[in-house]
């Protein structure tokens, strides 16, 4: 079939396609947000001194890293009805994605905690510092700018593997856009349309990213004098003065 400039144009200003990218984007949300909930508990477990809740999250990121995440949308929509447990779309679709996730940045939150001197811990506790305080106040502030850079990359991905929902037919962009090429039979427009939507929802996030990690980039007493950036040691004095 001949290429349709008419046709490409009509796609990528139709509203099915553009209701279809927006499901993406807040279905990658919400995953996300969930997911950096599952990945911080699972990284605090994963440090725990207790070995039962190190296995615990041991298993889980073993499990969800170590096999792909369309074979678990599929035994999660189509393989949990045989055990009783019925879910819609949705659910499967957000379960599935925000627990795959929440694997992959348990790892990175452990990274980023453990780039943390175990040496700032035990001042801090030293001081009379609760556990809780001394994640928040000392740990989590510096973990932070060692934590964003790859969760942005995370979610960057999971905008274009959200792609792999449609297989049990939920309703987003690369859903619609093969509903649309099997009505209109313009394969090459649709998808084109497809992947220019794709291609602006990651450029969208690429500035997002880095104006984020810029403001995490700057001194911790708000300097943006380089010479007077604090050492870790300045940090855990300033974080206790607080």
């Amino acid at each position: 079939m001949i290429w349709s400039w008419p046709s490409f144009f009509e796609y990528l200003i139709s509203p099915y396609m553009f209701a279809g990218a927006w499901t993406t984007i807040w279905i990658s949300v919400i995953a996300m947000i969930v997911g950096i909930v599952l990945g911080f508990i699972a990284a605090l477990m994963r440090m725990s001194r207790h070995l039962a809740l190190q296995g615990i999250a041991r298993f889980y990121i073993w499990l969800w890293r170590g096999t792909p995440l369309l074979v678990q949308l599929v035994i999660i929509y189509a393989g949990l009805p045989q055990f009783g447990i019925r879910l819609g779309v949705l659910e499967s679709a957000l379960i599935g994605l925000a627990l795959n996730e929440g694997a992959y940045f348990a790892e990175i939150m452990r990274a980023g905690i453990t780039s943390v001197s175990r040496g700032q811990h035990d001042a801090a506790q030293a001081l009379g510092m609760t556990y809780s305080k001394v994640m928040r106040i000392v740990v989590l502030p510096q973990a932070t700018r060692v934590i964003i850079p790859p969760l942005g990359n995370q979610f960057l991905g999971m905008l274009k593997t959200s792609s792999l929902v449609s297989v049990i037919s939920m309703e987003e962009l690369l859903r619609r856009a093969q509903q649309l090429a099997q009505v209109e039979f313009r394969v090459l427009e649709v998808y084109l349309v497809a992947a220019i939507y794709y291609l602006a929802m990651t450029t969208a996030w690429g500035f997002v990213q880095r104006r984020i990690e810029s403001h995490y980039d700057r001194p911790f007493d708000g300097r943006h004098d380089p010479a007077s950036t604090p050492t870790r040691g300045d940090t855990l004095t300033e974080a206790v003065s607080r």
